[in-house]
């Protein structure tokens, strides 16, 4: 196969950041990369334009890590509730994810999305109490925050109790009378 060497013009997931070099094969260089603009043929008139490229990566770089590090203040501040689900006996019917806590997260906020992946779950939260979550914001920078999760059947765990001393006839049904036979 053959391949090229490309001078990547913007980041590319998988592949390089502004100003790498990198060998990419042929036909992904001449029929995506160069016409999308997303990446500079090497050529030593193309070579003088790395350090352009280089401080322009230095610049994006360095504004996403301030970013991460005002969301990691604000997010080290909070505290979130999630209710969960469960059964009598304190079984979960269902579980906390990583998404639950990025939309709520979204809600807190004000509007600032968090992908789920950076949001670091061994497993999905079953039970109720206090969680410490860690957000990876980027490669230098993570937030840690608590979730507390509680029980959403417990308030109606209380009212059903109250009901259970109830006759059958107060609740709604009746008695069926009794078919009568003729012998």
């Amino acid at each position: 196969m053959a391949t090229s060497e490309v001078i990547l013009i913007e980041n590319i997931p998988g592949l390089g950041a502004e100003a790498d070099v990198v060998k990419v094969k042929a036909g992904y260089a001449r029929n995506f990369l160069i016409p999308q603009g997303k990446a500079f043929e090497v050529t030593p008139a193309t070579l003088k334009k790395i350090n352009m490229l280089k401080a322009k990566r230095a610049e994006r770089e360095g504004r996403e890590m301030n970013e991460a590090e005002d969301l990691s203040r604000r997010i080290n501040k909070l505290k979130i509730t999630m209710v969960l689900e469960t059964g009598e006996k304190g079984k979960a019917f269902g579980s906390v994810t990583a998404k639950d806590i990025a939309d709520k997260l979204k809600g807190e906020l004000n509007g600032i999305e968090i992908d789920r992946h950076k949001i670091i779950l061994e497993r999905p939260i079953k039970d109720t109490g206090e969680h410490e979550i860690t957000v990876k914001l980027h490669h230098e920078v993570t937030a840690t925050f608590v979730v507390d999760v509680k029980s959403a059947s417990a308030p109606a765990a209380e009212n059903e109790a109250g009901k259970a001393g109830e006759p059958a006839e107060e609740k709604g049904f009746k008695a069926k009378p009794k078919a009568r036979h003729a012998n």
